[in-house]
């Protein structure tokens, strides 16, 4: 049987000042609400879970950018050549040549060369006894480890780190038409620099992933110039922008429940279960989006096929049907899935996985133990956007210096 009713549509401004109170309120009634775009939600863990993988839905390619009126240029390239916005034989073949960067073992090799790169930008604003969490230590710690694995020279970390965060803004719920012309240079510019970057290789090739990538694809011939440029963008964003997010996030939340940022200081077997539970209480990338090939029934409530359907991560991580107390934040939590659903499904299960974990776990060892004293410097920091890649702003944090 199916509901001859609508869901409910949110008001956007609701949905983006209190999305937790609109997604408790909901999920008990149904398994879908609706934005004010149009866009259908999914709210509920079970069906987060299995729609992620559904064969009535796909990922999403161009629907986002053709629906702000975007159908050329460099950011149209980006959404069409992706390996993250592509599906089947298509995504397979552009994924295949850069899975193996983001192998665990390499991953696991790199975990020191993490930790210290985390331990250096402590050490640059020690002295000062206070930071711009995001700018000083959130935003270049994965900036610095993916331009080390992709063998990228460390002084272009601020030009391609702003165009990489403003590309971001193109898969986030707050992406809208007055963007476009910003983000089409921002795409711009990126792949004019991997351009550069991959010209280089070819004039003169080094022991490194970009070379050994090149004569990946180059072997496969699989591959156009444009592709080979996008997945290294692609690279590059997701390598860059949402562990940003998430490493804002962790230290926030837990600064906010004081003792167990104190009982993380004491004892760092607890790091990997605080990452667990800061991915889960608020994610850094909000949801997945699927298109529907056909109509999809959900509990009696139908979403019509050709419509952009958003499986919420953000709700789905609160439900009380897959976790205990959702709504309480706990770094022993012992009901955490085995694979946690931050990381999405499937064919399209995060590449970086590995990475994120090993970065978001060596920088908080890194500040529990180099700075057990720190405390935010002011009110926590803003978390913007329901779905896709969350922002964060204003977050300064301080720290007490030891006397003379």
């Amino acid at each position: 049987m199916t509901f001859a009713t609508e869901p409910a549509v949110i008001p956007a401004d609701e949905l983006e000042r209190r999305p937790h109170d609109i997604f408790r309120h909901h999920r008990p009634l149904a398994p879908l609400v609706r934005r004010e775009d149009g866009v259908y939600m999914a709210i509920r863990a079970k069906d987060v879970e299995t729609l992620a993988t559904d064969p009535r839905t796909r990922q999403l390619e161009t629907e986002i950018v053709f629906s702000r009126g975007v159908s050329d240029g460099p950011l149209y390239d980006f959404f069409n050549s992706s390996m993250l916005l592509s599906n089947g034989p298509l995504h397979r073949r552009r994924r295949a040549p850069f899975a193996r960067v983001f192998a665990l073992k390499l991953i696991t090799e790199m975990r020191p060369r993490i930790r210290a790169i985390a331990d250096e930008l402590i050490e640059q604003n020690y002295t000062r006894g206070e930071m711009d969490f995001i700018t000083d230590f959130a935003a270049p710690m994965p900036a610095r480890v993916i331009s080390e694995i992709l063998g990228l020279p460390a002084a272009d970390i601020p030009s391609f780190t702003h165009h990489v965060y403003n590309l971001a803004r193109s898969l986030s719920s707050a992406f809208s038409r007055d963007d476009v012309p910003e983000l089409q240079n921002s795409a711009q510019e990126l792949s004019n620099y991997v351009r550069k970057l991959l010209d280089e290789r070819r004039a003169q090739p080094r022991v490194d992933f970009l070379t050994a990538c090149m004569g990946a694809v180059n072997a496969a011939n699989e591959q156009s110039q444009v592709e080979t440029i996008m997945q290294i963008v692609t690279l590059i964003l997701a390598g860059s922008d949402t562990t940003r997010g998430a490493g804002a996030i962790q230290t926030s939340l837990l600064l906010q429940h004081r003792e167990q940022w104190d009982a993380i200081c004491k004892d760092p077997a607890l790091i990997p279960g605080a990452v667990s539970e800061s991915m889960r209480y608020e994610p850094a990338v909000g949801s997945f989006a699927r298109f529907t090939l056909q109509e999809v029934e959900i509990d009696g409530w139908v979403v019509p096929p050709n419509r952009v359907l958003s499986l919420s991560t953000l709700a789905a991580m609160r439900d009380p049907q897959l976790y205990s107390d959702p709504d309480r934040f706990d770094i022993t939590r012992g009901d955490h899935p085995r694979r946690h659903m931050i990381f999405g499904a499937g064919s399209h299960r995060c590449l970086g996985e590995a990475l994120a974990k090993a970065e978001l776990e060596e920088q908080l060892a890194a500040l529990t133990q180099r700075l057990p004293q720190l405390q935010l410097a002011g009110p926590p920091p803003v978390i913007r956007g329901n779905g896709g890649i969350r922002s964060v702003r204003n977050m300064r944090v301080r720290w007490t210096l030891p006397g003379p």
